[in-house]
């Protein structure tokens, strides 16, 4: 049987209610032991001494509102669900109510008590699922290097594979899928390879057109081109005796993958516009999403360079290849997202772990993190539900490009015909994952089509694909 408190100074709401939840039977037996309260300070004590379940707080009580004492009635009752009930449809007080861990706010006259009834029912289911589900244990999660999380085969070889890297200053080709986790191998490997503080400068090759790539990668002088009213050090001169990291390097140019090759193999370059020739000092990380060896046998990509940046080359494992790290994973990222975003989701169930461990994951870890935070953002409190979480299509290939879930004529499913249940409606950032998907795969992959058919720049389709984890396996 479980403990219901209700706290209301209406005394016949009050008797109404009780009755009508002493009424309620399960197996037979009666489901709820009622007890009441018509002040603040009677309904805290009652909760200290019953120990509830659920609470149904009035917001509006003859010492103190229920808003003013949500926070002592959750540490009174430990896990009790509270569901506040107010006579005043007030936006601004919902808002604190649910901010301050209510676990429902819903008005009064009651339309209807089989209404009630439910949402005391999923308080109750929600409370179980709390205690069922297994607090993060940030510290033995996996053994992990810096951030680099996962007990995997896959990833402790990576791990022994850092380890050595670390021990010299050769250039490093790191290979991988969008949202894999290039850049924090890239940061990790600088890290463990210097004894004191050393810069690390990265920069995306693929997020910035040819024109201003050439200067922020070895800076200009200063009337080297129209609007450049000073001299500007590019990264190669930043990074100093610390790390260049390229990222989506498979993006450069040729034109530009010919100037950078003489840089590494001269080790010295110059700013735009200048004649001074400057040492390069900063060990170079690359990486990229793109298998380099194929894009050198389409023409892609110089092989000279390929053969420059592949003296060492590590190969970062997609989630889909190492499913058993990603409940440390998730554990890890909650985490952080709880610290960005002021919440406090710490339990995950059993059943949505399961869950997220066979979703597809065509963004990696990246994707994963973006599913958690908005997970965390609508969950009511501190465990992690499977209703909080977007609904996720597997693709027809998870190594291809494919537009998601479709019908005959190629349309995604929510475009294609109408939806009764808004649970199906995707997020507006996954409905532009779709379309951007969906258009790529109509031009096969022609960046500069989809740029015209989207309405959108270069630099713009660029971030998104990268935002999204969006692989890119045709021509450029």
């Amino acid at each position: 049987m479980e403990t219901l408190l209700i706290v209301d100074d209406d005394l016949s709401l009050l008797e109404s209610l009780k009755m009508h939840f002493e009424d309620i039977e399960h197996d037979g037996a009666p489901r709820y032991q009622v007890v009441t309260a018509t002040r603040a300070a009677e309904g805290l004590r009652m909760a200290e001494e019953a120990q509830p379940s659920v609470v149904i707080l009035d917001m509006k009580l003859p010492d103190r509102t229920g808003l003013d004492i949500i926070e002592e009635m959750k540490d009174l009752c430990g896990d009790a669900r509270i569901i506040l009930v107010t006579a005043f449809h007030d936006m601004e007080t919902t808002i604190r109510a649910m901010k301050a861990g209510a676990f429902d706010y819903i008005h009064k006259p009651f339309p209807d008590l089989a209404a009630l009834d439910i949402v005391v029912a999923r308080a109750l289911e929600y409370r179980q699922l709390s205690r069922r589900a297994a607090t993060v244990n940030v510290e033995s999660a996996a053994a992990r290097l810096g951030d680099i999380v996962g007990t995997s085969p896959l990833m402790q070889q990576l791990v022994k594979e850092i380890g050595k890297v670390a021990g010299s200053h050769a250039t490093v080709l790191i290979h991988g899928e969008s949202g894999t986790g290039k850049e924090l191998i890239a940061r990790v490997i600088h890290n463990y390879s210097y004894d004191e503080v050393k810069p690390f400068i990265g920069i995306n090759c693929s997020a910035i057109v040819d024109t201003l790539l050439e200067s922020e990668l070895f800076g200009h002088e200063k009337g080297a081109f129209t609007g450049a009213s000073s001299v500007k050090p590019g990264k190669f001169e930043i990074a100093e005796d610390g790390t260049i990291f390229l990222d989506e390097i498979g993006d450069m140019s040729l034109m530009l993958q010919a100037k950078l090759l003489r840089v590494l193999q001269e080790r010295e370059f110059e700013r735009v516009g200048g004649v001074k020739r400057i040492k390069l000092r900063a060990r170079v990380i690359a990486a990229t999403h793109r298998h380099l060896a194929d894009e050198v046998a389409a023409g892609r990509f110089r092989e000279d360079l390929y053969q420059r940046l592949k003296v060492i080359t590590l190969q970062l494992p997609p989630l889909r290849e190492r499913r058993e790290d990603i409940p440390p994973l998730v554990h890890h990222l909650l985490e952080r997202i709880n610290e960005k975003v002021h919440k406090r989701v710490t339990r995950v169930p059993p059943e949505v772990l399961e869950h997220l461990t066979r979703l597809p994951w065509r963004g990696n870890v990246r994707e994963l993190e973006n599913v958690l935070t908005r997970a965390v953002v609508l969950a009511p409190g501190e465990v992690l539900l499977a209703e909080s979480l977007p609904a996720l299509e597997p693709t027809p290939s998870e190594h291809g490009h494919g537009p998601g879930p479709s019908t005959a004529n190629g349309l995604p499913n929510f475009l294609a015909s109408p939806i009764a249940d808004p649970n199906l409606i995707p997020t507006l950032e996954e409905a532009e994952r779709m379309l951007i998907e969906l258009t790529l795969n109509v031009t096969k992959g022609h960046k500069g089509k989809t740029c015209q058919i989207l309405g959108i720049s270069r630099p713009t389709l660029e971030r998104k694909l990268q935002k999204y984890g969006v692989r890119q396996d045709h021509q450029p």
